[in-house]
């Protein structure tokens, strides 16, 4: 498992490729891990979210904390 310092590295890094992303950037390479690293732009941003999401979640159980998946709401 990697450790709490790591995926706090990797959430930062993530979070600023969606924010270059976000303020006009054309392609942002992030750190995945498992000596892999990927190239997100702004066609593929949701993907970005989902990896973030999933950082934080892998964090909130390292620290002990709940995190509750997000709510769907259908019309």
């Amino acid at each position: 498992m990697t450790d709490l310092t790591t995926l706090e590295t990797r959430l930062t890094e993530a979070e600023t490729a969606l924010h270059l992303l976000a303020t006009g950037g054309q392609r942002q390479v992030v750190d995945i891990g498992t000596g892999g690293r990927v190239a997100y732009t702004a066609a593929n941003v949701a993907d970005l979210r989902l990896y973030i999401a999933g950082l934080k979640n892998q964090i909130a159980k390292l620290k002990g904390l709940s995190r509750r998946g997000p709510i769907y709401v259908e019309f």
